[in-house]
């Protein structure tokens, strides 16, 4: 059996959907520290002059955790990134296969980013067709401190076998320790698709909705790799 961790992010590229999708197991780490200025409330689309930032304003106070970081709602962001949708993507093929989330995205209120982004990877994963399930670790048991036992910890919780990490993994995981919990590791690979899109050249590393919006249930198909 396969685990993968990732933290929740929002609106996350093809490569985060496609962990999920090589795992038997995914897991939510929202109970890490917070990284400002990364993906946890914020990703890319595609539009006319190349793309833009979708980014959610927080209220973040160092060193709180992903679960702790407070949605600034004073901003009216909802309706700017359901603006910057429409603009760049109301002429795409499949643009109504998203009405349902972008409702929920845009009218409900979310208190704490962990809360949204945990809403948008699990409904994202269901609408590409991805069957992993997917589990939040606040909601499990307490795991250790240092991130490689962590995972460990993790990974022997679900009686998994097997680690999947991030191809930048290799850069800061200690192999020796997982090597004596006799936990195997896999390391992504993942080869980025070339697809269609709105507004000329290809721009790769977009938000995984750029993806469903353009190609509605051929997308899993699509990000696999299977063109």
């Amino acid at each position: 059996m396969i685990v993968s961790v990732h933290q929740p992010q929002y609106l996350p590229w093809l490569g985060y959907f496609d962990k999920i999708d090589r795992a038997d197991i995914f897991v939510l780490l929202d109970n890490v520290q917070f990284k400002k200025n990364e993906w946890q409330n914020r990703n890319k689309i595609k539009a006319a002059d190349g793309w833009q930032w979708l980014t959610v304003p927080v209220m973040y106070r160092f060193p709180q955790l992903i679960n702790e970081v407070e949605i600034n709602n004073k901003e009216r962001w909802q309706h700017k990134q359901q603006q910057a949708l429409l603009s760049n993507y109301k002429k795409a093929p499949h643009w109504n296969f998203l009405q349902e989330f972008c409702r929920e995205l845009f009218e409900s209120r979310w208190h704490t980013i962990s809360e949204l982004n945990i809403y948008v990877v699990k409904k994202l994963a269901g609408i590409l067709g991805i069957t992993t399930p997917i589990h939040v670790a606040s909601e499990l048991d307490n795991f250790p401190e240092d991130p490689d036992e962590r995972l460990i910890s993790i990974t022997k919780h679900f009686g998994a076998d097997t680690y999947l990490a991030g191809s930048g993994g290799r850069e800061y995981m200690d192999m020796q320790k997982y090597e004596a919990h006799k936990i195997n590791v896999l390391f992504q690979d993942y080869r980025h698709p070339v697809y269609n899109q709105l507004f000329g050249d290809f721009e790769p590393f977009m938000s995984v909705i750029d993806l469903i919006f353009n190609h509605g249930n051929e997308s899993l198909t699509i990000l696999r790799g299977n063109i």
